[in-house]
């Protein structure tokens, strides 16, 4: 009997899977703190716009591409294919981009405000804060997403 030294084909969660893989396990809590973001920097007076209009697209745009993207994963849609591993590890990685300069220029805007009205300055605090945990999170998943598509 021969040894083999193939290692196996990787494959791709669907159903109730994706609660319990290591990258997808990460699609609620991206969608929980991009949420977050969202929700507190349209609370907030949008000023200036055109920074905080590219944080608001980030975030939205992340937020709506990770909820189809996981319904996606969920339906079986992907039917284990490679290309769909190297399509989640370029969206995920492309998230993890838009939200570290999303995250930049929200804490650049919020540093300027410091001498402002002091409940808005909080709001954008915590805008700061959970734009670099949804930015760390998108990192982790597409490190795990890269492991996963090296592996089909």
């Amino acid at each position: 009997m021969a040894a083999t030294t193939a290692q196996p084909m990787g494959s791709l969660p669907s159903g109730l899977e994706i609660c319990t893989t290591a990258p997808d396990i990460f699609y609620l809590p991206e969608l929980v703190f991009g949420g977050l973001v969202w929700i507190l920097v349209a609370s907030t007076h949008v000023v200036p716009e055109n920074p905080l209009g590219w944080v608001m697209f980030v975030s939205v745009f992340c937020f709506v591409m990770t909820f189809l993207w996981m319904i996606i994963f969920a339906a079986g849609g992907h039917r284990s294919s490679s290309g769909w591993a190297a399509a989640d590890f370029a969206y995920h990685g492309l998230a993890a981009f838009f939200y570290l300069s999303a995250g930049v220029d929200l804490a650049f805007i919020t540093l300027g405000k410091k001498d402002g009205d002091l409940r808005i300055y909080r709001i954008d605090i915590s805008a700061v804060v959970f734009c670099f945990i949804a930015t760390l999170l998108y990192f982790i998943h597409t490190i795990l997403s890269a492991i996963r598509w090296k592996n089909f």
